[in-house]
């Protein structure tokens, strides 16, 4: 794809990739990356699974969503990562700059004389805060979930039928699940019209939104980049407002060839090598 083509955007925000899983689109993702030019690219927690990683399953697509993430640094983009409850260990690094990469826990945006507040959201978590076992626990039931998803989904493929998310179908079924995402929305847009924020940017709960909260203190743009386990979204931002990516609208993206070469697993030493030169790519 020529350069050309590429859609220009002030600012993207993606979270809830959960590179290092089965649920990961990875390959999806490369193609919505490379139909973009971001001149701010904001990662907001859970990039990496830090909870679910293993040695034993790192395909080359994920290592390439990472590679093309840098290479972005290198283009003129300015990436910052903000972390996550999976990729919390990196929040010892809050306040590392290196170029045009930096790592924090939130960040506060001016756009047009109004403020975004952004951040991931697992501090609105009750089961973070005070079951972080449990929290784990239901990572893992989650993505034994994505794994049955997978297997489900091959065999309606198979037959002609349409795929389905059956983490989407329990969230939208489950009265409890659907209460936690209205408090948690209620929670992040009366905090920030509290703190005068005009708009207040998450991710965290998969769940892609952009709409305005009203209470009696006031008013906020609520948003979410949704993730890219379920939903394949993310939010755009052109200078002039914003709108949320879905990648299931977009045929340019899916019309990215992907070499199947990608879809290979790499080994120990071929992870840990790809690590390290990333690092020394950027560090140039």
């Amino acid at each position: 794809m020529s350069k050309s083509k590429k859609r220009e955007l002030d600012i993207v925000v993606l979270s809830d990739i959960h590179l290092g899983t089965y649920g990961c689109h990875a390959e999806e993702l490369l193609r919505y990356l490379k139909t973009i030019k971001p001149k701010k690219l904001i990662l907001n927690g859970d990039i990496i699974d830090m909870w679910q990683f293993s040695k034993h399953y790192w395909p080359k697509s994920h290592m390439q969503v990472i590679k093309h993430i840098t290479g972005l640094l290198t283009k003129g983009t300015k990436i910052i990562y903000l972390t996550g409850n999976h990729d919390e260990m990196l929040r010892k690094f809050a306040g590392f700059k290196l170029g045009s990469f930096q790592i924090e826990n939130k960040v506060v945006l001016k756009l047009n004389g109004k403020r975004a507040w952004i951040f991931h959201g697992d501090v609105f978590d009750v089961t973070m805060k005070y079951s972080k076992w449990l929290a784990r626990l239901g990572a893992v039931g989650y993505d034994t979930l994505i794994l049955i998803n997978t297997m489900v989904n091959w065999c309606l493929t198979r037959f002609g039928r349409q795929k389905i998310s059956l983490s989407k179908r329990v969230k939208d079924s489950v009265k409890s699940a659907v209460k936690f995402i209205n408090d948690f929305e209620k929670t992040a847009a009366d905090i920030a019209i509290s703190n005068g924020y005009d708009y207040v940017v998450c991710g965290h709960i998969h769940q892609p939104e952009i709409r305005k909260i009203e209470t009696e203190k006031g008013q906020v743009m609520y948003l979410n980049s949704g993730d890219w386990i379920e939903n394949l979204t993310a939010l755009e931002y052109d200078g002039s407002g914003w709108s949320v990516y879905r990648y299931k609208n977009d045929q340019q993206a899916k019309a990215v060839k992907i070499p199947k070469r990608l879809r290979n697993k790499l080994d120990n030493d071929e992870i840990f090598r790809d690590l390290v030169n990333e690092f020394l790519l950027v560090k140039k």
